[in-house]
């Protein structure tokens, strides 16, 4: 028994290790656009089967993405204070017990999207996984300060999957969402590329503030985020939302644009660090406000039905 009791901490401590390379709270984030998606994608109640699985199997499909995003970049995480202290530079976990953990969350989620949720929803996940584990990681990102601008598109399409979850389609309003993610992806990371320039100017990564420094990249978050603003009023444009969302995204974009206003002007590193903060912040509310506009939608479109059902009269 005490031997059992001894031995716990350290098979804690694996699961911790594996759990790291996730990126977990990354994995949260799209899982929660992947819900926002499935909740937009109907007037009703999401089958609990297509929540559950489809969370699930594009969770761990995510997962499966940053592990491999992890092993590719091990050495490169070996140089920056942000990332050495994770379980591949510092060998706490090996390449193949990477790999072979990587294909195991692959393999789970895909199997659960095919048998649970839709033969489109896995092959969209999967292509998500190839477009973040490969094009972005391997191709993209060490070859030009566009990185995140263009690999941003894999990470914009959660709500897209989520979407395609239910529908077993992908209407114009779930790009919609895919689109929203992919303007605010540049001034949410460049943002944290801002304070943290010297790590990547040592891993050799060709991130904007390294290769065309602070001032430029301030200008190009001043102008995303106007973008930004732009892009989310597109959904009260084509009477996705009403109202509610228009109020709170302008307020939200705005206060979104103050920040990116005052990087211009007046830079520092707590500045920076405060807008990425707000940046995540700003996505989460963002959605949960279109989400309650929807809702509301949905129950004023039932209580006018019954009123006129009422009034209308037996015959």
């Amino acid at each position: 028994m005490n031997q059992a009791v001894s031995l716990s901490p350290g098979w804690r401590h694996t699961a911790l290790q594996y759990l790291e390379l996730t990126k977990p709270r990354v994995v949260m984030l799209a899982a929660f656009c992947a819900v926002i998606g499935m909740l937009l994608a109907t007037d009703a109640m999401v089958p609990a089967r297509i929540l559950l699985a489809g969370t699930a199997g594009i969770s761990l499909l995510a997962g499966a993405g940053f592990v491999f995003n992890c092993l590719v970049e091990r050495s490169i995480d070996a140089k920056m204070a942000r990332t050495r202290a994770r379980p591949l530079p510092r060998g706490t976990v090996g390449v193949t017990q990477s790999l072979i953990f990587a294909g195991i969350l692959g393999g789970i989620g895909a199997s659960l999207l095919l048998a649970f949720v839709n033969a489109l929803t896995m092959w969209l996940t999967l292509a998500t996984f190839v477009g973040y584990a490969v094009i972005y990681t391997v191709l993209l990102k060490p070859a030009t300060p566009q990185n995140i601008v263009i690999g941003g598109a894999s990470g914009a399409m959660p709500p897209v999957l989520g979407w395609a979850a239910v529908a077993n389609d992908v209407p114009a309003q779930a790009w919609l969402l895919c689109l929203i993610i992919f303007v605010w992806t540049p001034p949410h990371f460049w943002a944290l590329a801002l304070y943290r320039v010297e790590d990547y100017r040592h891993s050799g990564l060709p991130m904007l503030p390294v290769t065309h420094g602070s001032r430029f990249t301030r200008l190009q978050i001043l102008l995303y985020s106007v973008l930004l603003l732009a892009t989310t009023t597109l959904p009260y444009l084509i009477q996705m939302s009403g109202l509610f969302y228009l109020i709170a995204q302008l307020i939200l974009g705005g206060i979104f644009i103050f920040y990116a206003w005052r990087l211009w002007v007046d830079y520092s590193d707590a500045l920076a660090k405060r807008t990425f903060k707000y940046s995540i912040e700003y996505l989460g509310l963002l959605f949960a406000a279109l989400l309650v506009d929807h809702w509301v939608d949905a129950w004023l479109m039932t209580q006018w039905a019954d009123w006129f059902g009422r009034a209308a009269g037996p015959g």
